[in-house]
């Protein structure tokens, strides 16, 4: 099973996903999990012992619905997923810095990266699962837990629009400068995948590159019930 994620992750078109990353702000994968490993991981939601926190998003006006944080160990196919994404995404992430003229760059290894974190103060996991119910929702918000931040983030979804749910499409809003917000609605498969900023994107004009902040949510789940999978790189403090 895991040397499946790995290798699936290793083939997709990664050209492709960086060049949609840097003109779209976001990039839709192919399939990375299977229906078991989702439904796996969906049955973990009501074992109290996997998780470290569980918050209800409409106690801190987030929204509506539920998500809870992995506590260690994670689970093995959201290790490997975290393993297997980061090596792709760390290139982009360096490249939007330079490009931005920000000073920190990221090292090639996740686990580099976490000891970076973890040096910070930040040394409690991220990984998280998300589940709405009917009229549910997220409003537009950034995953930022400390100091450090990686630049770009994963959600896979563990449930099937249209079979398990309706409504409920991931939305990003792009804060475009002297303009108008731009916002996407995403919809995806079971086990599909959507890769976006965690806070901003390098955008070009005639003077060059500037900063694209953008923030994400989901809408009002219609009917049914929608679980998510985030994979967030860097850990909380």
């Amino acid at each position: 099973m895991t040397d499946v994620i790995t290798g699936t992750v290793r083939g997709w078109d990664w050209p492709q996903l960086c060049e949609s990353l840097d003109q779209c702000g976001y990039a839709v994968t192919p399939t990375v999990l299977s229906a078991a490993q989702c439904d796996e991981l969906v049955g973990l939601y009501d074992q109290p012992e996997r998780w470290r926190k569980q918050v209800d998003m409409a106690r801190y006006r987030y929204g509506s619905g539920q998500y809870q944080y992995f506590d260690h160990p994670l689970p093995d196919v959201v290790d490997r997923l975290r393993q297997a994404l980061y090596p792709p995404l760390v290139g982009v992430a360096n490249t939007w810095y330079e490009r931005l003229r920000l000073p920190e760059r990221f090292p090639d290894r996740l686990e580099d990266f976490l000891d970076r974190c973890h040096a910070a103060g930040q040394t409690r996991p991220t990984p998280l699962v998300l589940r709405y119910r009917e009229g549910d929702y997220n409003c537009l918000h950034q995953d930022l837990y400390g100091e450090h931040a990686f630049p770009l983030q994963v959600m896979v979804a563990l449930s099937q629009v249209g079979t398990d749910y309706t409504g409920g499409e991931f939305l990003l809003v792009e804060n475009l400068p002297r303009a108008q917000s731009r916002g996407t609605a995403v919809t995806l498969n079971q086990g599909q995948a959507v890769i976006w900023p965690t806070r901003y994107r390098p955008g070009t004009s005639t003077r060059g590159y500037h900063r694209i902040t953008m923030r994400h949510g989901v809408s009002v789940l219609r009917s049914g019930q929608r679980h998510a999978l985030g994979v967030i790189f860097h850990d909380a403090a």
